[in-house]
């Protein structure tokens, strides 16, 4: 029965978050169920477990969610996301279509924007560009997907963004983890991901299939306005790298900052200084991306108004984030508190390919990611549950954490884009189309990133790389 229980729960919430219902009202819900069928009472399975861990987790990431909101919300008011987008895809030209849109989502998103920002900024121009180089709008979703939603979200070495931040959390590493295979799996995903996109192109070229007769969201791209020089507009996106990578491997971080603190005998989130050096570098490079982005685009905005206006929905955007991943982080941490979860754990747990921790935390962060349909989510809920486990078994062979970190990260970015996943439907609204449409071609972009952590794994069991 707590088995059944586990998967029921799972089955409705994976229905009501596909159906479009909120997972901040119905995560509780049904993770209230699972803990109903397994005996456990209900208030105390809501207060002290789901919300105690969902709170640990808003407690640990809110900064970088709204911070990194704000940032990407004047990235894009200010018009500086839309002219990067636009100097690449225009620069690069029809004949290079699918290319120039992956290239732009990867810049803006390795330079600190927020996935959901990019969507916005690129789609205008990647459309308009696809209509003239007759390539299906249908295959739009997968190529903005690759371009934001793969390398430079979690394998990319230094990427500022959230999924991989939180190994830092539990495994004491940088965002500069394991360089060299990160670096090696998010080129051989951008590889693999442009074949078989161009394929795709090609097939449908054969077969005399063009752009389609769209009409919901196309957009109307004006030649006369006025975006400012690329160059310009970089420059926000180059502040938050140098600074981040400045504040990471070259400052000095006194070890001893936590001591006050650990004196007031304060609830502190992370034991040591170097589990956080990583949020405060992230910390301050976007606050410096800010002020950037202000003084070069204020006079894009036009007034203070505005500029506050811009401001307060970043802020008020990153609230619903981070409130939809900290009730997916409570949801998963109770179905993992539950005795029929226990079963589950050993299994993963036990799994030995290799004589290393890579393989059972590769499958562990991707089944999670995939149930909670949100990579931070389901990562975080891993690291959570299993860290200290991989630690100790790493440890015991010699392996350095940094593997742990790429791989757990890398594995995050897998199968979290089932398609529940929120930024899937963010991006098929905007594109205005539907599953039907385009979600086969996102599943095997899906399919290529999942099994690229696998392919780090082996280089780095053959050949030692990091």
């Amino acid at each position: 029965m707590e088995i059944v229980g586990i998967i029921l729960s799972l089955f409705l919430l994976i229905f009501f978050a596909y159906r479009g219902f909120s997972v901040i009202l119905f995560a509780p819900v049904f993770a209230l169920l699972a803990a109903s069928l397994s005996g456990l009472p209900l208030m105390p399975a809501y207060t002290e477990l789901f919300m105690a861990k969902a709170v640990v987790y808003i407690k640990s990431f809110f900064p970088v969610f709204l911070l990194g909101a704000v940032f990407g919300k004047l990235m894009e008011d200010t018009s500086l996301a839309k002219s990067i987008a636009s100097a690449i895809i225009k620069g690069l030209g029809k004949e290079r279509a699918i290319l120039s849109v992956v290239l732009a989502g990867c810049v803006l998103t390795y330079g600190g924007v927020s996935l959901f920002v990019v969507v916005f900024a690129i789609y205008p121009f990647a459309s308009v560009l696809f209509k003239e180089a007759g390539i299906p709008k249908r295959l739009l979703p997968a190529t903005i997907a690759l371009g934001a939603f793969s390398a430079t979200m979690d394998a990319l070495p230094g990427t500022p963004q959230i999924q991989n931040i939180i190994p830092t959390n539990f495994l004491g590493t940088t965002i500069y983890a394991a360089p060299i295979v990160g670096t090696i799996g998010g080129i051989c995903i951008y590889i693999a991901g442009i074949i078989w996109l161009e394929h795709r192109r090609k097939v449908a070229a054969a077969a005399g299939e063009g752009y389609g007769s769209h009409t919901l969201n196309e957009p109307e791209v004006k030649d006369d306005v006025k975006l400012p020089s690329w160059q310009v507009a970089i420059l926000p996106l180059v502040t938050v790298l140098v600074l981040n990578f400045v504040m990471t491997n070259m400052f000095t971080w006194n070890p001893d900052m936590l001591e006050p603190f650990k004196a007031m005998k304060l609830p502190l989130t992370v034991p040591a200084v170097k589990n956080v050096i990583s949020i405060w570098a992230l910390i301050i490079a976007l606050v410096a991306g800010i002020f950037m982005a202000i003084a070069i685009g204020y006079k894009n905005l036009g007034s203070t108004s505005v500029l506050a206006k811009a401001m307060n929905a970043g802020a008020i955007g990153s609230l619903l984030a981070i409130l939809n991943t900290g009730s997916e982080v409570g949801y998963g941490n109770v179905i993992a508190s539950l005795p029929g979860f226990q079963s589950i754990a050993n299994v993963l747990t036990s799994i030995k390919v290799g004589g290393s921790p890579l393989v059972s935390e590769a499958i562990t962060v991707n089944v999670l990611a995939g149930i909670t349909g949100s990579s931070s989510g389901g990562l975080s809920i891993a690291l959570d549950i299993m860290s200290k486990t991989w630690l100790s078994w790493a440890n015991s062979i010699g392996m350095s954490p940094d593997i742990l970190h790429r791989v757990a990260s890398m594995a995050s970015g897998g199968f979290d884009t089932l398609p529940h996943n929120g930024a899937v439907v963010t991006l098929l609204a905007v594109c205005g189309l539907t599953h039907k449409d385009s979600y086969g071609d996102i599943f095997v972009i899906t399919l290529l990133k999942a099994a690229m952590v696998f392919v780090v794994i082996v280089l780095h069991s053959l050949f030692g790389l990091l």
